[in-house]
């Protein structure tokens, strides 16, 4: 495949090799205004909007990764193989499968576990059930979340294909069974291709509601108000 590609118009340069990746393109045009400066647009491409700027001098890209594993397992993968990115975290919203996680919490995935074929797929005889990001880029986002003290939750992630479930309840057997505290759609699909890529991944969430207590926050709550989680990732660059 040739740059561009069929879905970032990009040229190689244009991409730091610092990818942040919320699953809203507009959450993406909101940390490139409020936290980025010299900031330029490298992807109009199906309004998956995609930025690099500078964050305290240091250059670092934010792109949407859209809703759902093949979403993001095209764009990272694009990224990490045909744009030479070295690291990506994803930095998403989540639901709580845990009562002691709270709206708003901040959580580092350090394993995804899901019923998803993905893996299987894209690499034929890979059909593990739980994926893992890099340990070094984890140690390096507790470090700074210590030195921003800004607390987080470490534990295993659900990474579900299906948002709509016919039994509402399932939660509580994944939560029993493979001790995940929160469910989202992607990370085990970007943990996938970092490891067959050889490279770098990442997955801070926000509890944006909570299927245990019924809370939830707003969609415009969820693109500006997830800050904590924001400066974390940006403390990377």
């Amino acid at each position: 495949m040739s740059i561009p590609t069929p879905h970032i118009e990009a040229k190689k340069d244009d991409i730091a090799k610092l990818v942040l990746m919320p699953g809203d393109p507009l959450r993406a045009k909101t940390i490139a205004d409020t936290y980025l400066e010299n900031v330029t647009q490298f992807n109009t491409v199906r309004n998956m909007f995609g930025y690099t700027g500078t964050y305290k001098g240091k250059r670092v890209s934010v792109m949407g990764s859209g809703m759902g594993m093949p979403s993001i397992g095209i764009y990272s993968f694009e990224l990490f193989t045909f744009y030479g990115v070295e690291k990506i975290v994803r930095i998403g919203s989540c639901g709580a499968y845990s009562k002691d996680l709270k709206l708003y919490d901040v959580l580092l995935a350090d394993c995804a576990y899901s019923e998803s074929s993905y893996a299987k797929t894209q690499s034929g005889t890979y059909e593990d059930t739980y994926t893992y990001p890099s340990a070094a880029l984890n140690q390096q986002i507790e470090a700074n979340a210590e030195t921003l003290n800004i607390p987080i939750t470490k534990g295993t992630i659900h990474s579900s294909d299906v948002f709509y479930r016919e039994n509402f309840d399932d939660y509580k057997t994944i939560y029993q069974n493979h001790q995940a505290i929160a469910v989202e759609m992607e990370a085990f699909a970007l943990f996938h291709n970092a490891a067959v890529t050889n490279k770098q991944a990442a997955c801070l969430l926000t509890v944006s509601d909570s299927l245990v207590t019924k809370e939830a926050t707003t969609s415009e709550e969820r693109q500006n108000a997830f800050t904590k989680m924001m400066e974390i990732a940006l403390s990377l660059a």
